[in-house]
């Protein structure tokens, strides 16, 4: 508990982060160029890149190609190419103790069947990305901008991204950017979006308000999400990583599987939680700038109903929380039923 305060405290003297976007440092060189011990084997139709950005690091990309668009492009008519070629490509961004393949196990087969293509990227110092010269991968700036330096350079159409827990912190940091680039006339630097999907994210204020509703609220809970993230008891202790991250149904062989990967997936902290703190809330844009899907679990053990609420009203939206699932949706044993809202969002979008 006392780890789980000290942690915290500094969430109270939190310095609104200025609009006005700041200019992206150089990275440090490439840190020992170490990956994950035993990569993640891809499925069928996956394929493995990795993206140079502008500091010489190479950032992990799974791709899955859209299955309908790949058929007419062989055999269907003009007017099929036409109308699947519209699908926006989906970017996803995974949160801390995870990397793209939390993307490939279930969601991008499931939206590559349904024609979209799907990239999911590794943050620097997770997965097969490379790691920087520092105590943690990066900033939510660095991270935004990474994710930005991918889409400017291999896509072609404004892209949807999708979030989880702390990467959809990243992509709020992103919209927000991309939306004071308009105005600044530098759109190349976060290139244009579809829309954006933020999924068990992390709210536009942090992880600060959802620690202290624990602390008050359910402090045994509170003590077992520190012990479980800030302590990485969930490395160890299959419970503890159950209860954590997948719904009591999950089966323990999964959870084991899982279990290994992320421990094997972030070498390093995904942020320095102080300075993440400091640099919140995430910078607001005016309401209905972008089509923003909000999407919670009922049984979320990190991300609180509040929490959910919170993002939603930021966006002026309201979010959609899916029952019987907790908060590694996209790996979680219903894994079909957010995927489910999130397919006829997109397919609202094209309307």
């Amino acid at each position: 508990m006392a780890a789980l305060l000290s942690l915290h405290t500094i969430s109270k003297l939190q310095a609104n982060l200025s609009t006005s976007r700041v200019t992206v440092k150089p990275r440090a060189a490439l840190h020992g160029a170490q990956r994950m011990r035993v990569p993640y084997e891809l499925k069928q139709e996956q394929s493995r890149l990795f993206h140079q950005l502008p500091s010489g690091l190479n950032m992990e990309v799974i791709v899955q190609k859209g299955v309908a668009e790949k058929e007419s492009a062989e055999k269907e008519s003009d007017e099929k190419k036409e109308r699947t070629s519209e699908n926006p490509p989906l970017v996803f961004v995974h949160g801390s103790y995870h990397a793209a393949w939390c993307w490939a196990e279930h969601w991008m087969p499931f939206f590559s069947a349904s024609g979209y293509d799907c990239y999911a990227v590794s943050l620097l110092g997770q997965g097969e990305s490379d790691a920087p010269s520092a105590s943690v991968a990066g900033t939510l700036q660095t991270h935004a901008s990474d994710v930005a330096d991918f889409i400017c350079k291999k896509l072609t159409f404004p892209p949807v991204l999708i979030g989880h827990s702390f990467g959809g912190l990243i992509i709020q940091y992103y919209i927000a950017n991309a939306k004071a680039d308009q105005f600044l006339d530098m759109r190349d630097f976060f290139p244009e979006l579809t829309g954006a999907a933020l999924v068990c994210s992390v709210p536009p204020s942090g992880n600060s308000g959802l620690v202290w509703r624990y602390l008050f609220s359910k402090p045994i809970a509170a003590f077992k999400v520190t012990r479980s993230l800030a302590a990485k008891g969930f490395q160890t202790s299959l419970p503890l990583c159950k209860e954590t991250f997948f719904s009591a149904t999950m089966e323990d062989h999964l959870v084991l599987r899982y279990q290994e990967l992320m421990k094997k997936s972030s070498r390093m902290p995904l942020f320095d939680l102080r300075k993440l703190n400091a640099a919140l809330p995430v910078p607001s844009v005016p309401k209905s700038a972008i089509e923003v899907l909000v999407l919670g679990a009922n049984d979320d053990f990190i991300v609180d109903a509040e929490g959910l609420k919170e993002t939603g009203r930021f966006y002026g939206v309201s979010p959609i929380c899916v029952e019987a699932v907790a908060h590694d949706m996209m790996l979680d044993c219903l894994w079909d039923k957010g995927a489910k809202v999130i397919l006829s969002w997109l397919k609202d979008l094209k309307k």
